[in-house]
């Protein structure tokens, strides 16, 4: 098994047990992390982008798809602002994955950050 320590994790104010991680440390660290976009196609290739070698899970697809995501890996959801991606992550908890994170402030806030987006 192979996980990711994140240092910057924090306790998501909405859902209790799961934890957030910053997008720099996402960045830092997403070679060894499985990330999971959870919004729609459009948003996808859209005008915020996605974090280059995320892979498109559209949130409503998750209950059907979860099982084909690796338990033995750092899973960490992604989202426009932050609000899906808690909710996968929960799901996703729920489900028995221990390694599951929720990337801060979503696309919304890598693009703030000027970090690095693929269209």
């Amino acid at each position: 098994m192979k996980f990711v320590n994140f240092t910057s994790k924090t306790e998501n104010p909405h859902f209790e047990g799961i934890y957030d991680i910053g997008p720099a440390e996402l960045l830092q660290n997403k070679a060894n992390v499985v990330m999971i976009d959870v919004r729609q196609p459009e948003e996808y290739v859209g005008e915020l982008g996605h974090v280059e070698g995320s892979s498109l899970m559209v949130l409503d697809t998750l209950p059907e798809q979860l099982g084909t995501l690796p338990k033995d890996k750092t899973v960490v959801f992604i989202c426009r602002s932050g609000g899906r991606s808690a909710k996968a992550t929960a799901f996703a908890k729920m489900n028995g994955f221990e390694e599951v994170y929720n990337m801060q402030g979503g696309m919304l806030l890598w693009n703030d950050l000027q970090l690095p987006v693929t269209k």
